[in-house]
């Protein structure tokens, strides 16, 4: 597959459905060969801490356990900058192989041709 998937997640725990839709398009992504980027900003940053996606719950969903597993393995999972900063979080509290990156980062990856970028 030739193209790109970028998918930013800007809800956290308290919207789990949409949490939980944005890991699992990302990670069929992945599964059908995609290359995939996915984003964490706002609340949504918690879930690159170990422990954290364990703890989530949503009926007739896949493990977020699973899903996040699948994008680290296949794709790039990366915390936004600042809200990593807002929440006293550095990359070594998160999941090996999460990036933190900002803005300029998100916008090149958007803009390269043959992406696709979706926001949940």
């Amino acid at each position: 597959m030739s193209r790109t998937l970028v998918i930013k997640l800007t809800a956290g725990a308290e919207e789990a459905e949409r949490a939980n839709q944005a890991f699992t398009v990302a990670a069929t992504a992945v599964a059908a060969g995609a290359t995939v980027s996915l984003w964490l900003t706002g609340d949504a940053v918690w879930f690159a801490v170990p422990g954290r996606a364990e703890t989530f719950e949503l009926p007739h969903a896949a493990p977020l356990a699973d899903l996040v597993g699948t994008v680290l393995e296949g794709g790039q999972l990366t915390v936004c900058t600042q809200c990593a900063k807002r929440r006293d979080l550095t990359e070594a509290e998160l999941l090996p192989g999460t990036r933190v990156a900002g803005a300029p980062a998100f916008t090149e990856e958007i803009l390269t041709d043959g992406t696709q970028a979706i926001v949940y």
